[in-house]
């Protein structure tokens, strides 16, 4: 059964401008609060008078629960109606918006924090399907390339906005601007998106389960593990458990009849390293961020906006040098442009640890950013396309959904990681202190990024190239549509789910 099989409720033709405006401003909403809180961290760390640990938590509770939710919720979509579940995301993000606005400590904004994610899982992937089924295939692909500029846009305003909010108003106000927007597009989006629905595939409960309790335990141990002491029984017990959890998930979606994660799509090399290069890849963008903000503000005192700024090398460049690479792999191949990239965003991160010092210039720290900027700007369009490609037509959603996945595991796991080897060598009380343990976790960051850039070498293109047959008046698609059983499988637009 064709995934798009749109059953629209109204009888008249949807308002396409409507369309566009309502899932891109929800789009941007949630890709903007991905980085947003970026800049926000220092602030929140001393009003709430919490560590590094609870501080990194505000951004793993988001991705692991919005990692744990995204495949669900595009099946939820397909079965109970698109229209339906991509307004209860909306509702649900903008209400845990304002109550991380009033978290008063560190476990309400956290768990406010994990419905937000939750959210947010819901409105990406429902948001790009409703757009792609409303309009015709013929501007299909200029349309979904404006929705995924956004994204670009989003994550490079993201560490600017909230720096301006948070020194300007305060770091509540960084989710109280959600919640106006989202009060707003709630109404309009349940009286004027089109209603559709796709296969009706089984959800699986079970596994999700499985595998968010594995990857929440796993990242609780990596967290504790410098407090705890990595022999003591909480660790052990912890890393124990989270093992089993993951082996009981691999064993229920073997089988499972409906899969949320079908492990035959592994067997394909291509496939499996791509994914995995996406993960490496991400965890080390969002952990050294996370990291850089620390050190601009904490050790070398900057406000939250010029700390926002100073970030522009890293997170602004792919908006300019991401399409060009796209189309300069549709030519030559992923591989030869996606591995070097990993390799720069391996030398910019480990230039960054080097140049971390506090006797050293912040232009320079800001050149080893932008190396590395340039460089993860060639993998951003490149992995993703890689691993659609490895795959055939018919499995396009369920594997930009897997990729969509692991883009949010990867940061929850390098934060964790990072975190742990800061709190090994440094802490955040003095700025001399907050450098110590920024270069080692920076470098931690450098060894994510290498050994994405090792997968990405290792990446040979599948003898069978999927390509479907082009049709007249077809555009290509932006490459990631959950829900949809055709993605484009060229890279020169922008992955809208890296943020």
């Amino acid at each position: 059964m064709a995934v798009n099989d749109p059953e629209t409720t109204h009888a008249a033709r949807p308002q396409l401008g409507w369309v566009l405006g309502l899932t891109s401003t929800a789009f941007f909403m949630v890709v903007l609060d991905s980085v947003v809180v970026i800049t926000a961290l220092p602030r929140m760390q001393r009003e709430l008078h919490v560590g590094l640990a609870p501080l990194q938590w505000t951004l793993t509770a988001y991705n692991i629960a919005f990692a744990a939710g995204i495949i669900t919720a595009a099946a939820a979509g397909d079965r109970f109606g698109r229209r339906r579940i991509f307004n209860i995301g909306l509702a649900q993000f903008t209400v845990a918006s304002a109550v991380c606005a009033l978290a008063a400590n560190a476990p309400e904004l956290i768990a406010a924090r994990a419905v937000q994610g939750l959210g947010a899982a819901i409105v990406l992937p429902l948001s790009l399907t409703i757009l792609s089924t409303a309009f015709p295939a013929e501007r299909r692909g200029m349309i979904v390339g404006i929705y995924g500029g956004l994204a670009g846009l989003a994550v490079a305003l993201g560490p600017i906005v909230g720096g301006a909010v948070t020194q300007g108003l305060d770091w509540h106000w960084i989710f109280w601007i959600n919640v106006p927007i989202g009060a707003a597009a709630l109404p309009l989006a349940m009286r004027l998106l089109p209603g559709s629905y796709g296969a009706r595939e089984r959800l699986d409960p079970l596994g999700v389960t499985l595998v968010t309790g594995g990857v929440v335990v796993i990242v609780w141990a990596l967290v504790r593990a410098d407090q705890s002491g990595w022999a003591s029984a909480e660790i052990v017990s912890c890393l124990v458990c989270g093992a089993v959890l993951l082996l009981a998930f691999a064993a229920w979606e073997q089988r499972a009849s409906e899969p949320m994660l079908p492990l035959r799509l592994f067997r394909s090399r291509a496939f499996a390293l791509g994914n995995a290069t996406t993960f490496l890849m991400t965890g080390a963008i969002f952990a050294a961020g996370f990291l850089v903000t620390q050190e601009f503000q904490l050790a070398r005192g900057y406000s939250p906006v010029s700390a926002g700024i100073r970030l522009l090398p890293f997170f602004a460049t792919p908006m300019l040098i991401s399409p060009i690479a796209g189309a300069t792999s549709d030519r030559i191949g992923r591989r030869p442009v996606m591995a070097p990239g990993l390799f720069l965003l391996t030398a910019g991160l480990a230039g960054a640890a080097i140049s971390g010092s506090l006797s050293t210039n912040w232009v320079e720290l800001d050149i080893a950013l932008l190396i590395a900027g340039v460089g993860v700007s060639r993998a951003l369009p490149t992995v993703p396309t890689a691993v659609l490609n490895a795959v055939a037509p018919r499995e396009l959603g369920k594997a930009s959904r897997i990729n969509y996945m692991m883009q949010r595991l990867g940061p929850a796991v390098a934060i964790a990681v990072a975190s742990a080897v800061f709190t090994a060598y440094g802490h955040l009380g003095t700025p001399a202190s907050v450098t110590d343990g920024f270069k080692p976790a920076l470098a931690a960051c450098a060894g994510f990024a290498l050994l994405a850039a090792l997968s990405a070498l290792a990446i040979t293109p599948p003898k069978t190239q999927h390509t479907p047959a082009p049709r007249r008046g077809r555009v290509a698609r932006h490459y990631a549509e959950p829900g949809s059983d055709e993605a484009p499988l060229r890279a020169g637009q922008r992955p809208p789910g890296l943020a």
